[in-house]
């Protein structure tokens, strides 16, 4: 009996004490949890982003996020302008979101931001003043008036083109930014009169400059993806330090729209680089020129036999001369189809004020899509973007960006 009795009081004592610390978690839990979640990061969905007055619907659902909750967002914006025009060739206005659909890499994407015609532009224009137009000044600036009579109050302009300047002995093609991004007409008409020329066509350092400065920070939120390089040029380069390849990648990343006028000069050029080396009215191609033709065209030939222009027969030159055109034609197309801009032709300078004006009527109705992609690999590989139009009766065709580069960690 005393045995049991001294067990029943073993027992009763236990079942206090737990009791007792049961009482003390329940009381300290609570502080603790909320702690806890105050200090652990939440993943957003990609879709709780998006541009005022865009119906919810068209968003994607994420996590929850609590007042106190550390958000982290793990995607960057994609920014796609896009042009739609009818069968007739007439570009389509007044579009809502709900009109398209995006794919990256095949899979849909939500949009996010959607910013229709009305929003404001920010465009740098590129003035070729080298080789057969260095005499056409006039027009070029006369060209360059009319696309800034056809912009809109609130778009902004940066002005480049090209330049000689004195290097030791010889003279030197640059690119020189006439103008920074602003809307003061006031601004850019000065520049375009300070209109200089060059002796060569520095055209790939221009691309990567308009990538590089003129787009180098990030666009303020009105114009997230309505950005713009709108260029009059033959698009053949002669003394680049940079390339195609490394230019066409910039411009890639930077996410503006490409648009190029260019200019007819073949004849003009190719009937004085078959005069004779000692007549003051001949072209010559530069160095950087030839041993960029024999890298491409001819990769197996010896870099020795592409120095020294003066002693190439005339048919050879005239070859050389016809297969650049033809890569300056091909690079331009490309970059304007991976960008979502166009490649427009002008037989001369004076058919350049109406591709201008064409051209600056034609930003000023283009629209721009931006999402989160659902791919958030961080890896720097590129991903192909598709745009289409829904809800229209006509048969519509979608001019827009072709993709994009990811960011890597």
């Amino acid at each position: 009996m005393k045995t049991y009795s001294g067990d029943n009081r073993f027992l009763a004592r236990l079942i206090v004490i737990t009791i007792c610390l049961l009482s003390v978690c329940t009381i300290l839990l609570p502080a603790g949890a909320q702690k806890a979640n105050q200090q652990r990061p939440r993943r957003v969905s990609s879709g709780e982003t998006q541009t005022s007055g865009q119906d919810n619907s068209s968003t994607n659902s994420g996590d929850e996020v609590e007042e106190g909750d550390v958000v982290r967002v793990d995607t960057q914006l994609v920014s796609v302008p896009a042009v739609v025009t009818s069968s007739s060739g007439r570009v389509v206005a007044g579009l809502k979101a709900d009109n398209f659909l995006l794919f990256e890499d095949g899979r849909p994407q939500t949009i996010s931001n959607f910013a229709t015609t009305e929003a404001p532009f920010e465009v740098a224009l590129l003035l070729d003043t080298s080789g057969s137009t260095r005499a056409d000044v006039a027009l070029i600036r006369q060209a360059a008036n009319v696309f800034i009579d056809a912009l809109r109050s609130g778009d902004r302009v940066a002005i480049l083109a090209f330049d000689t300047k004195r290097a030791g002995s010889s003279r030197v093609a640059t690119v020189q930014v006439l103008a920074k991004l602003t809307d003061n007409r006031k601004t850019l008409r000065a520049a375009i009169e300070s209109l200089g020329s060059s002796n060569g066509t520095p055209f790939y350092d221009a691309l990567e400059r308009v990538a590089d400065d003129i787009f180098r920070d990030p666009p303020r939120q009105e114009v997230r993806g309505r950005r713009a390089l709108v260029a009059l040029t033959d698009g053949v380069d002669s003394t680049s330090e940079s390339d195609f390849a490394a230019a066409r990648s910039r411009l890639v990343r930077a996410g503006a729209a490409c648009y190029f006028v260019q200019v007819n000069t073949e004849d003009f050029v190719e009937d004085r680089l078959l005069k004779d080396c000692e007549d003051d009215g001949r072209l010559t191609l530069s160095a950087q020129q030839l041993q960029r033709y024999r890298r491409i065209f001819v990769p197996r030939a010896k870099p020795e036999d592409y120095v020294d222009f003066c002693k190439m027969g005339q048919f050879e030159r005239m070859q050389i001369s016809r297969d650049l055109y033809n890569l300056a034609r091909r690079e331009m197309n490309d970059l304007a189809k991976a960008t979502g801009g166009k490649n427009s032709a002008a037989a001369s300078l004076q058919d350049a004020r109406l591709a201008f004006a064409n051209v600056a009527t034609e930003i000023g109705t283009q629209y721009s899509l931006g999402y989160y992609p659902t791919n958030k690999a961080r890896d720097g590989k590129y991903r192909s973007i598709r745009v289409e139009v829904r809800g229209l009766t006509d048969k519509s065709e979608v001019r827009a960006r072709e993709g994009y580069y990811a960011p890597k960690n």
